[in-house]
C-alpha cells in the first residue's frame, strides 16, 4: 500500500504530487487504466502476440547493430 507522510509546513498540493508519483512508480495507475473495460480473451492474446513480435524485432535489431 502506497502512502505519504506529510512533512512539517508542507503544502497539501506538494504531498499530493508526491503521492501520485509513488503511485505511478508502483504501476497502480497503469493497472487501473488497463482494467477500465473488459477485454476479450482473443484481444488479450492478440495484444500479447503483437508485443512479443515487437520485442523479437527490437532484439534482432539490437543484435545486428551490436556487431
Amino acid at each position: 500500500m502506497n502512502g505519504v507522510t506529510i512533512r512539517d509546513n508542507e503544502p497539501f498540493e506538494r504531498a499530493l504530487k508526491r503521492f501520485t508519483k509513488t503511485c505511478e512508480r508502483a504501476g497502480i495507475l497503469s493497472d487501473i487504466k488497463k482494467n477500465r473495460r473488459f477485454e476479450k480473451p482473443s484481444e488479450i492474446n492478440k495484444r500479447k502476440k503483437n508485443a512479443a513480435s515487437r520485442k523479437r524485432l527490437r532484439d534482432e535489431r539490437r543484435k545486428t547493430m551490436g556487431r
